[in-house]
């Protein structure tokens, strides 16, 4: 006789709301059981659909058949044992399923690639599952909302382990159905997020045993273990680890470390957010230490004024001279080289206040690429340390990946589609840049 694990109260909410909600979705870390539960609340959604023709799919055909079909004995050719036969329809692979509302046909496909998008045209769909959504190509997932919107009851099924979060798939879909709900205009949008310690199939001291095994600091336990949308693969910083490169005070405070000099970067926005980092460099320039920070991410109707950002940028200047000894006469300032406006901005508004720092255009000439390789070294090197309250600084460097489409043409490049706070990392990196040579990489 086999025994099977019970699901959890928060599982089985899921599914019962799954049987009245339009779009269903289930992310988180590996081994979580997502497939599973969406399985279960996907039959019971076939058992009592209207439509005959439905589809589920994966990244490849025999990843949907894998996943979906069978899974280990737990698919839908188990979940139906009896009920159903595998064939074709119209030269697709399918499952034929009789239910309680008559014959069902399930199409099976895949979705990795743009022209399978093609492939599932021509017909309308009641329901479609897909697993590792976030997998497939966006032309194929655009085109399954589409093929849906025609269905008796329209019901979407979706599971995914966790991206960064300047996937498309956040940014075009679940991003917007989050905001839709909390405005209380998506009643029908039902997500969980679930994570190995959610499956009652293993055993505390297996679990506990498992997470051992693994660094909990570094980003490929926050992606895969945690289900957090944090970037594991593509990642630029790769060296990054969260408990050597982020600080709290009781750091400066235990390691008595004093400040030699200081750098402020700015970066300026338009819609995007405007940024100045002040980084502190320690005797020897051992270290680089990104101390605090500015943010302000303007509206696309409404901004501030130069002067309005020149005047809170130095009311942080004043707030951190009053903080370190020596500051007013150990700082540079390096502004975005291309707002020539804002620098004259901000110079009149340091002569206004009597404080008497130059403002200098960021050094670009050797390029982005040579600004990130510059970090990437430091940090290798545990000389790069972020302080814990500078969530967003922290955001954008766990977050930072190479662009896949430039990086299959050679080219070396940052994705900067506003989907994390990018301006952060250019801010600070004008900071140091300039002092390239006495930190001696």
């Amino acid at each position: 006789m086999i025994n099977y694990s019970p699901l959890t109260i928060r599982q089985t909410e899921y599914i019962r709301k799954s049987k009245d909600s339009w779009l269903n979705v289930l992310e988180g870390g590996k081994r979580a059981g997502k497939n599973i539960i969406n399985l279960i609340a996907y039959s019971m959604c076939l058992e009592v659909h209207p439509d005959k023709l439905h589809l589920v799919a994966g990244v490849s055909l025999g990843a949907a058949k894998m996943n979906i079909i069978d899974s280990n004995g737990f698919g839908l050719q188990y979940l139906f044992e009896g009920r159903c036969r595998e064939g074709e329809y119209k030269n697709r692979d399918a499952l034929y399923i009789q239910t309680l509302t008559g014959e069902k046909i399930v199409i099976i496909a895949g979705g990795g690639k743009a022209n399978d998008a093609a492939r599932i045209k021509g017909n309308s769909y009641g329901t479609v599952y897909i697993s590792e959504v976030n997998e497939c190509h966006q032309s194929f997932v655009q085109e399954v909302f589409d093929r849906t919107l025609a269905s008796s009851k329209r019901q979407l099924f979706f599971d995914l382990n966790p991206f960064s979060p300047s996937h498309w798939f956040y940014r075009d879909i679940l991003d917007y159905q989050d905001e839709l709900k909390n405005s209380g205009e998506n009643e029908g949008y039902n997500y969980s997020h679930f994570t190995i310690k959610d499956n009652l199939s293993i055993s505390n001291n297996v679990l506990k045993e498992v997470l051992r095994t693994y660094d909990k600091t570094s980003l490929w336990y926050q992606a895969d273990i945690l289900g957090r949308r944090v970037a594991a693969t593509g990642r630029i910083y790769t060296g990054y680890k969260k408990s050597e490169v982020v600080i709290d005070r009781n750091y400066i405070k235990d390691n008595n470390i004093t400040f030699i000099e200081f750098s402020i970067g700015i970066d300026i926005g338009g819609t995007d957010a405007t940024v100045a980092t002040l980084t502190g460099f320690t005797k020897g320039y051992n270290e680089i230490i990104e101390l605090d920070g500015y943010y302000h991410k303007q509206g696309k109707n409404h901004g501030y004024t130069h002067d309005k950002y020149a005047k809170e940028i130095v009311d942080k200047i004043e707030e951190w001279s009053d903080t370190y000894p020596h500051f007013l006469f150990s700082t540079y300032i390096f502004c975005e080289s291309a707002d020539k406006l804002f620098r004259q901005a901000l110079s009149n508004e340091l002569k206004r206040r009597g404080i008497n720092i130059q403002v200098t255009p960021s050094y670009k000439k050797d390029g982005i690429v040579d600004r990130i390789r510059l970090v990437n070294i430091l940090i290798n090197q545990g000389r790069y340390k972020i302080m814990k309250h500078l969530n967003k600084w922290v955001e954008a460097i766990e977050n930072a990946i190479w662009d896949d489409d430039e990086k299959s043409k050679g080219n070396w490049v940052r994705v900067d589609d506003g989907s994390y706070p990018v301006d952060c990392l250019d801010s600070s990196e004008y900071s140091i840049q300039p002092f390239k040579k006495r930190l001696e990489v």
